[in-house]
């Protein structure tokens, strides 16, 4: 009982923050709903990573490709069916699981970095046939988009034509700004949701032992297999629907979203927040999301604006100190935030809050328990 009250206290916690964002992100100049669609968007795509990787402890470098898929899916929804988001979340939930059950077939029979090299090439492979191959399921460079002449059945069945391409709706009510990020806020709490109850449930303790040694597992006649396809496939899914949920906030699909960059992201997104924690995922997807977004924008211009009060000469050495650290050159100070991490809190974001709270917790009882539990460095 004491576990579900815990587990109900974070669930209300969490889904209270995601819910407030407007509010405490405002500080930080990142309340405006493009932005905050994102940081909801990509930290599903995080939280079913981890189900894989921090949990099972497969680490896959082609995640993207489900993302890819869902957004297809979606659009194709749109496109055929009706701008509901209900099948095209449906849609995109269904064809990312069956694409994620055939990758997982075949790449699960490797483990270690086999099994992540054959995902990175199914996904470069997934690019390729989008970008080139299959042109008429995914119109190719241009990406696949709207248009007026869309059949659209449902919608045309029952609902009169309105001028100009419709907006994707939720029962009709059309969703732009805050409508959209609230349909994917109420989403990612929906899956955060999922995620702890596998995390707590017997799959979920099977999961962490085949993370903790597969190898004793087999050999006591276990058959670890269907658990690990099965983490592959939610994890698919979760790409997936992020994916439909980009499709959501932008009605278009483009072979740049399973690209091996945007697989490495949620990577790096995994482990700076926090390998095999539930929340740590989304602290990772928001930062790096943050930094993408807003420190990308600090142009020279703007630094100048910035340090306007400094005499001159002291202005322009400033400027030019800082300058490599943002704007084009964020990627830099991402990657040294990210080394440090590294280094320093092996546990990601989510360890330096575990620290924190033992420096400061009540008792001694407090920090010699903190400090017997260090989590295990990331993969």
């Amino acid at each position: 009982m004491n576990a579900l009250r815990n587990d109900f206290i974070y669930l209300v916690v969490f889904a209270a923050a995601v819910l407030a964002m407007p509010i405490w992100l405002a500080p930080f100049g990142a309340a405006y709903p493009d932005l905050m669609q994102k940081f909801a968007i990509y930290g599903i795509f995080a939280i079913g990573f981890n189900i894989l990787f921090g949990m099972t402890g497969y680490l896959s470098f082609g995640h993207a490709a489900f993302l890819g898929v869902g957004s297809y899916a979606a659009v194709w929804s749109f496109k055929l069916l009706s701008m509901n988001v209900i099948p095209a979340l449906a849609l995109a939930i269904l064809v990312s699981g069956l694409f994620a059950a055939a990758i997982g077939y075949i790449s699960l029979r490797r483990s270690g970095i086999y099994f992540s090299i054959l995902t990175l090439a199914f996904a470069q492979m997934s690019y390729n046939l989008a970008y080139s191959v299959f042109t008429p399921i995914t119109n190719g460079e241009t990406g696949l988009q709207l248009a007026l002449n869309d059949p659209r059945i449902i919608d045309r069945a029952f609902f009169s034509d309105t001028p100009g391409i419709p907006r994707p709706s939720l029962f009709g009510i059309e969703l732009g700004g805050y409508e959209a990020f609230y349909l994917c806020a109420v989403v990612l709490i929906l899956c955060f949701f999922v995620a702890m109850r596998i995390s707590r449930s017997p799959f979920g303790m099977m999961l962490k032992a085949i993370k903790s040694n597969q190898t004793r597992m087999a050999y006591t006649g276990f058959n670890t297999r269907p658990y690990t396809l099965s983490a592959f496939i939610i994890s698919g899914i979760y790409a997936g629907i992020a994916g439909g949920l980009l499709a959501v906030t932008d009605p278009l699909a483009g072979a740049e979203r399973m690209q091996w960059t945007a697989s490495g992201e949620v990577v790096l997104m995994t482990i700076l927040g926090g390998v095999g924690t539930l929340v740590g995922p989304v602290i990772g997807a928001v930062v790096i999301k943050y930094f993408e977004n807003i420190f990308s924008a600090f142009h020279e211009a703007k630094l100048e604006d910035i340090f306007s009060f400094l005499p001159d000469g002291l202005e322009s050495f400033v400027v030019s100190i800082v300058s490599p650290f943002v704007g084009e050159g964020w990627h830099l100070t991402l990657g040294i935030m990210f080394m440090l991490i590294v280094v320093f809190l092996p546990g990601g974001l989510m360890e330096g809050a575990r620290r924190i709270k033992a420096r400061f917790g009540t008792g001694r009882g407090t920090g010699s328990k903190a400090r017997s539990s260090n989590p295990a460095p990331a993969e």
